[in-house]
């Protein structure tokens, strides 16, 4: 705290100095600066204080409070570098380092925590790790970023920040849980893009599991080679171990498939549910090849003919 002496005894010197202000015409400038450092009053105290300039100038600071919140407004838009780069058209000199400390001195807005909030999670690397968003529902202003997506870590943060009444979410049973003990009087509701996305993934699956029907409507044709006698002869595998009791996890290890592909198998209730109908247009694969020929024609050497590294070899040697 600087003491304000109205009287002169208390003076102990006067100093001058230069502070930078907010430039005119693209012209820098410069206000001279003249201030008192005053003696502290009590008997023995040897300490001095300078007399500030409260709403010119700041402690500490070589510009006054206008054009540093002038400053402060350019870098938290864009940061160091190009922060300097608009200033420097501005007509002000700042390195980025400064911009940077600039940009670090600007306090954190203290929100007031939403009614209704929207919990999504992301992939910060794909299949590996993952974090939680937090957004502001009604505005759809992001709140805060939790490290994971577990329901400790959302419950933690729920518990800290009361007053959330509505929750917005996806499918998740880890989000509901959490939910479900940090706000058990909130609102729980299901976000209009999940529910949308889980509809038409639904209709999907139902329209493909419903391929022989499709079939015979349209007289398409259905899969029936090699692939669709090994799909046919793999559902009746999983069926009949699990009809003796056998878990999801001992077929797929027996039958050396993933457990995605075992359960697949499992949700069918007919073998005919899992063939699906030719792509119209799509021809099958290897039609071009010849009879007793496993290449295609395009990797075929003619009668006669030579081979692609004899036509390198030639080309590439002298006449």
């Amino acid at each position: 705290m600087t003491p304000n002496f109205p009287c002169s005894h208390g003076l102990h010197a006067t100093r001058g100095g230069t502070v930078a202000d907010v430039p005119v015409d693209e012209r820098r400038v410069v206000v001279r600066v003249r201030v008192r450092r005053l003696v502290c009053p009590t008997r023995g105290c040897r300490h001095t204080f300078r007399e500030q300039v409260p709403g010119v100038l700041d402690r500490y600071q070589r510009r006054t409070v206008r054009l540093t919140r002038q400053v402060k407004a350019v870098v938290k838009e864009l940061a160091g570098r190009a922060g300097t780069r608009l200033l420097a058209i501005l007509a002000v000199s700042l390195s980025r380092h400064t911009a940077l400390r600039t940009l670090l001195r600007i306090p954190l807005p203290v929100g007031r925590v939403p009614r209704v909030i929207g919990v999504d999670d992301f992939a910060l690397r794909r299949r590996h790790r993952y974090a939680t968003v937090i957004i502001n529902a009604e505005t759809h202003e992001r709140i805060d970023v939790l490290p994971d997506r577990t329901a400790d870590t959302l419950e933690t943060w729920l518990l800290d920040h009361p007053g959330v009444e509505v929750v917005c979410r996806d499918g998740s049973a880890t989000y509901a849980e959490a939910i479900r003990r940090a706000l058990p009087d909130a609102v729980q509701v299901a976000d209009r893009w999940h529910l949308w996305h889980n509809l038409c993934e639904a209709a999907l699956s139902e329209v493909k599991a419903h391929s022989t029907c499709w079939a015979a409507v349209l007289d398409a044709p259905i899969y029936d080679g090699p692939r669709a006698q090994t799909t046919l002869e793999r559902w009746h595998q999983v069926h009949g171990l699990l009809d003796q009791g056998v878990g999801l996890l001992e077929c797929a290890r027996r039958l050396q498939l993933a457990l995605n592909t075992v359960k697949r198998y499992a949700r069918a209730d007919r073998p005919e549910r899992m063939l699906r109908v030719r792509r119209p247009g799509r021809r099958p694969r290897h039609h071009h090849r010849p009879q007793g020929d496993p290449r295609p024609t395009a990797h075929r050497r003619p009668e006669g003919g030579e081979s692609a590294g004899q036509r390198r070899t030639n080309t590439a040697s002298p006449t």
